[in-house]
């Protein structure tokens, strides 16, 4: 994937070539460039490093250095000086588990990616009014794909549907099914103390999943 300066052309590629994001929630600058690595040699073009992890600011540096060409940012993203912290370490996506008007403005004004969370029409809607490229559909435990039948009738045809929390190669074609563009993966991906190679099964698992 190539790197534009248009935020939606750049998701659009991502996801076309795999709407499938790494969430990879606990990990460590160290781990950065083996876990990097194993998911980028099964094709994922997207990955967030939570904020809550250890040193993220530094993974994200090091992840958008050795990967340029990946679509690499933060999640739980909670203000706009997050925003810009994560700007500043060469990340070009913003991940929310809510919708922040702040967060999504700050994001825009920076050229940067951002995926605001939300659980509700009205959530939805407004994100997607304030500018935001696509929709993290969190918890997905809560917004069944009945749910996002529902939404997928109401909501632009275009706005990308991200379910995010349990997520497993199980449950996915429910979701597909139902109208989700694609997903955000977490624990069932990667996990504190996870290998490479780990990852790199649980990766292929998702990716033959999402394929077939």
């Amino acid at each position: 994937m190539t790197p534009t300066t248009n935020p939606a052309q750049t998701l659009a590629q991502a996801m076309g070539q795999l709407p499938l994001i790494a969430i990879l929630r606990g990990l460590t600058p160290a781990e950065a460039p083996a876990i990097g690595q194993a998911l980028v040699d099964k094709g994922f073009a997207i990955i967030e490093v939570p904020l809550n992890s250890p040193e993220p600011v530094q993974s994200i540096a090091t992840l958008t250095r050795l990967f340029p060409h990946t679509l690499i940012g933060a999640g739980t993203v909670l203000n706009a000086q997050q925003v810009q912290d994560v700007h500043a370490a060469g990340g070009r996506l913003v991940v929310a588990p809510n919708f922040n008007p702040a967060v999504v403005a700050q994001a825009l004004a920076l050229n940067m990616v951002v995926l605001p969370g939300v659980a509700t029409p009205t959530e939805a809607f407004a994100a997607l009014d304030a500018g935001a490229h696509g929709l993290k559909l969190f918890p997905a435990e809560m917004v069944s794909p009945v749910t996002v039948k529902a939404l997928r009738a109401v909501l632009p045809k275009d706005a990308a549907l991200m379910p995010v929390g349990g997520i497993t190669p199980d449950n996915m074609a429910a979701y597909r099914t139902a109208g989700a563009s694609g997903f955000g993966l977490g624990s069932a991906l990667y996990a504190p103390g996870r290998s490479a190679e780990q990852v790199r099964l649980a990766a292929q698992n998702f990716v033959n999943a999402f394929r077939d």
